[in-house]
């Protein structure tokens, strides 16, 4: 548990890129033994995007980062480091964040990219609020970015029809004003990281996504709620004193479970499943913006981001806007 003790660091910016390719339940119902109806009821599934094929995890990444700096007000060259969260980058070395530090010619950045699963852009958040609480840094972009288009076993009805390509991306900054990061929590479970893997296998060369899904579900559902009131607990705040949150998109049926079980009404969140699907580590910077963008979250609200990961990681932070 870390509480942030030294300089505010808040949200300046926020944005979003959704590539233009959609597939629906319908296009699935064509490649794999599925039907619309299905999906939706056990998923909160309608559609979701994938990105062109000239289109890469960087370049997503860049158009977000574009966006969120013009939304701050700031310049590349005000940023001092760049945070990708991602699954699915270009090349395991170079790194994402590199690629687009280029792009953007922040010229006075660092740049790291972030693997932690589903729970990685929120991993970065906490990273970014650690580094300009402490004073390392003044302004950092943080960016959630994924491509699972070439990780898909599109043969494999479990998982082919779960997941999206698209990227989110913010912009957090020193402020004078109340408010701001005020704790966060990382904690992970290795024993389950049989859970959600990338592997490869006879049929498949190329590493693809796999997993238990039963056995992720129940993980969630068992875990989840008792990580999240310890977490409320140990800063402060009860659940229903939480006037929003922001949650991976996984699943609905998750979703709703968790917050069932925690007794928090389920207006107070955003789900957004049914148009992208489970974008990874975009998914809560995705929400982010359009919780920003459509003035759900208001100033002076509690705001709680919560995630859950291959790995198994988990991550909660606690914000005030």
């Amino acid at each position: 548990m870390i509480r942030y003790m030294g300089r505010s660091a808040k949200i300046l910016g926020t944005s979003k890129y959704i590539p233009e390719k959609i597939m629906t339940n319908k296009d699935f119902e064509k490649i794999v033994e599925t039907n619309d109806q299905w999906i939706i009821e056990r998923t909160g599934i309608c559609k979701r995007h994938f990105a062109l094929d000239d289109e890469k995890c960087s370049d997503l990444a860049y158009r977000a980062a574009v966006l969120a700096l013009e939304d701050s007000g700031l310049t590349a060259d005000q940023i001092d480091m760049i945070l990708v969260g991602t699954n699915s980058p270009d090349t395991v070395f170079p790194s994402v964040s590199c690629k687009v530090q280029g792009m953007l010619k922040a010229v006075n950045s660092g740049a790291i990219d972030i693997q932690a699963g589903c729970t990685g852009s929120l991993t970065a958040l906490s990273v970014a609020a650690s580094g300009i609480s402490s004073g390392i840094w003044n302004n950092v972009l943080v960016i959630g970015a994924e491509v699972f288009r070439d990780i898909i076993d599109w043969t494999d009805r479990g998982t082919c029809i779960l997941f999206g390509d698209g990227a989110g991306a913010c912009v957090v900054g020193v402020s004078d004003s109340d408010g701001g990061f005020a704790s966060t929590r990382l904690l992970a479970d290795g024993t389950g990281h049989e859970m959600i893997r990338l592997e490869s296998d006879e049929e498949h060369v190329t590493p693809v996504v796999r997993m238990k899904g039963n056995e992720v579900f129940k993980f969630v559902n068992t875990v989840m709620p008792k990580f999240i009131k310890g977490f409320c607990k140990d800063s402060g705040v009860a659940p229903e004193e939480i006037d929003f949150w922001i949650f991976h998109q996984a699943n609905t049926r998750i979703i709703d479970g968790v917050f069932k079980r925690l007794n928090v009404s389920q207006e107070k969140t955003l789900t957004n499943l049914s148009e992208y699907g489970n974008t990874s580590a975009a998914s809560l910077m995705i929400t982010l913006h359009e919780a920003m963008e459509s003035e759900k979250i208001k100033s002076g609200d509690k705001v709680c981001f919560v995630a859950f990961g291959a790995g198994m990681t988990l991550g909660a932070l606690l914000y005030q806007a």
